[in-house]
């Protein structure tokens, strides 16, 4: 019985060429390689400490990832990062670092960044979706301002600031992400997302090496200090 149940399950899929007409055959019935994708047994990798790092403020720039009224509000886990990222940004301004925001893209226009990290005259906005330099002038605003060394706080952790950080790694941006300044809705996104940033592929920094060439460190606003 079991055999012949197979054999109807295989004419049936080759009756079809939509995947879709094969999805509701057991996973008992796949080879152990296959079914072994299904296991629910895999570990969260550890996620080394955020370090201390020292930057130099005249090729340095801080980058603030929608931290608006659309994206940021309506998550709690974006609003409780506002604080941090608000003392953050004054380190920033006192050392005379440039600031960057980028918003998302939205048909009534970019909306609002929330108050206590609104940007100020001179501080420029990108639109763009999840990665920051897609369709937009930030690269460029980047190099006119002699930045090689990135910053980035923001949300979603596994969006807008894991995509933009990859990007600037390709582009030969060296990069610090402050954990305290990130989120994504679900938990667990922002804590994959921290271990991705270490290892994405071609710039791994798996150990957490502080200023790691081109590649992204993970360290804390309070751990980050501009001379």
């Amino acid at each position: 019985m079991i055999k012949t149940n197979k054999a109807k399950t295989t004419l049936l899929c080759l009756s079809f060429s939509l995947v879709g007409a094969c999805s509701t055959i057991p996973t008992s019935n796949l080879s152990p390689d296959s079914s072994s994708l299904h296991s629910s047994n895999v570990a969260i990798p550890n996620v080394p400490p955020a370090v201390s790092v020292t930057l130099d403020a005249k090729t340095t720039a801080l980058l603030i990832l929608d931290i608006n009224v659309v994206i940021c509000q309506p998550n709690p886990e974006c609003v409780k990062t506002v604080p941090a990222i608000s003392r953050l940004l004054s380190k920033a301004r006192s050392s005379k670092v440039p600031v960057l925001y980028a918003s998302t893209v939205n048909p009534a226009g970019p909306p609002p960044m929330l108050a206590p990290v609104a940007p100020q005259s001179g501080e420029p906005t990108v639109v763009a979706r999840a990665n920051k330099f897609t369709d937009t002038d930030l690269e460029n605003l980047l190099k006119q301002r002699n930045v090689s060394t990135l910053v980035i706080v923001g949300s979603a952790a596994n969006g807008a600031v894991m995509y933009s950080a990859f990007h600037a790694n390709t582009k030969g941006f060296t990069v610090v992400v402050a954990t305290d300044g990130i989120s994504s809705p679900v938990l667990i996104n922002t804590e994959l997302a921290k271990y991705q940033l270490l290892n994405q592929p071609g710039f791994i920094n798996s150990n957490n090496t502080p200023l790691a060439d081109k590649r992204v460190t993970l360290s804390r606003s309070d751990l980050i200090d501009f001379r």
